[in-house]
């Protein structure tokens, strides 16, 4: 579905991501995992057009889409929940919802299925975005994002920020979009309860790729273990 290979992108004169390939399959979870500063925010906002300083490729559905616009690659199925939501915050609940499907030439988003997936936002779905606590917010940076019916969901540091009671329903949500059939890259942070939910994975660390494998084999894996689970 998602294929990438040796992809260089530049911030100016600083090089951030280093010939960095990969793929996710129909249907997959993929998780591209790495600390703070590995890239892994410039390497999605260059999968989103928002980077043009790129070299390599890109491919969605077996078409290139390195160096289209960003509204040409949501059009084509990609939908982002950015690291920081980006929601409107002085718009109701309701609202950010609608505006989330406007792009929308994959069928018409359907709000019900959303306010189901998260009871909370029909509660406050006359509240503004912006009053809402951190997790009720990342449930409606998902929910606005679905409402483009999107064949691929891009979600970055979901579970930043949030309680651990938050972070567990979140992801479980992810988890759950996918068992529907929708296909997801997730950039993340919080090893463990990433690959509990993915299929393979990725780590990236200082621009570069260093590690891939199936979520069993990276959970397994010792250097995993002792950098980023302290075991």
């Amino acid at each position: 579905m998602l294929r990438i290979e040796h992809l260089d992108v530049c911030h100016g004169n600083l090089h951030v991501v280093w010939d960095l390939s990969m793929d996710v399959h129909k249907g997959e979870i993929v998780t591209l995992l790495g600390p703070n500063g590995a890239g892994k925010t410039t390497f999605v906002e260059t999968i989103m057009g928002l980077n043009r300083s790129a070299r390599g490729s890109i491919r969605f559905l077996d078409e290139e889409i390195l160096g289209q616009q960003p509204y040409e690659i949501v059009k084509r199925g990609i939908a982002l929940v950015p690291e920081k939501r980006e929601l409107f915050p002085k718009m109701s609940v309701s609202e950010n919802l609608d505006l989330g499907g406007h792009l929308n030439v994959n069928g018409a988003g359907d709000p019900e299925s959303i306010l189901k997936m998260f009871p909370v936002l029909r509660e406050r779905q006359d509240q503004l975005a912006g009053t809402l606590s951190g997790g009720e917010q990342q449930m409606l940076a998902i929910g606005r994002s679905l409402m483009l019916n999107p064949k691929l969901l891009v979600l970055d540091e979901p579970s930043l920020g949030l309680s651990p009671l938050f972070v567990k329903s979140v992801l479980e949500s992810v988890a759950k979009l996918n068992e529907s059939g929708l296909s997801i890259l997730l950039l993340e942070q919080n090893i463990m309860h990433a690959l509990e939910i993915s299929h393979r994975g990725y780590v990236l660390e200082n621009g570069r790729i260093t590690i891939q494998g199936t979520a069993q084999e990276l959970l397994d894996n010792q250097e995993i273990q002792a950098c980023y689970l302290g075991l």
